[in-house]
């Protein structure tokens, strides 16, 4: 699926890869479950990512955490508080130690806690989304704070890509659980 350029796109993109995602994950076995995520043996999975997360929720709470940037980003910012996507002191070029407190952070939530937060943060976005208009989400220089981009990218990176992201790494994980 190529990356949404419209509203209408978004929603559907993100709605469609919400679901794909939550049938792969109902499609878990107990022993994909159990078994911890190991791609050491992998050289084509070098991203920290592939390390840092060693189950299905820690990938739920890196969701989760992605939305609630989203969410408290555009709240801040549309409240006249200017504030970058990544909170300070990260960086894009350091938003992985980011993420790595994000794990540390949830090492104590459970499968089901991370489930019903995502659930819950999944609905959010999306209802912040149907607020915007079509152009506000996907034309530059609508809003200053969102610097060279458009809105409805970071609406995109923050789901349906994320979400995609997630499934690719699970199917990793289901293919290594076969193999092993």
């Amino acid at each position: 699926m190529s990356r949404p350029t419209t509203k209408s796109e978004l929603l559907s993109a993100a709605a469609e890869n919400y679901d794909q995602m939550n049938l792969l994950i109902a499609g878990l076995s107990e022993k994909e479950l159990s078994t911890p995520f190991d791609f050491n043996n992998d050289e084509k999975k070098k991203e920290a990512h592939w390390k840092r997360d060693k189950n299905l929720r820690d990938i739920l709470i890196h969701l989760y955490e992605w939305h609630q940037l989203l969410l408290h980003w555009v709240s801040t910012n549309q409240a006249g508080n200017p504030a970058p996507f990544i909170p300070r002191p990260y960086t894009w070029k350091t938003y992985g130690k980011m993420n790595e407190i994000f794990w540390q952070n949830h090492q104590n939530t459970s499968l089901e806690e991370a489930k019903e937060m995502l659930d819950n943060s999944h609905k959010q976005v999306m209802q912040l989304a149907e607020t915007f208009s079509n152009e506000e989400l996907f034309t530059k220089n609508v809003f200053p704070w969102v610097g060279g981009s458009v809105l409805g990218s970071y609406f995109v990176s923050t789901t349906s890509s994320h979400y995609a992201w997630a499934m690719k790494k699970l199917k990793a994980h289901r293919k290594n659980c076969k193999t092993s």
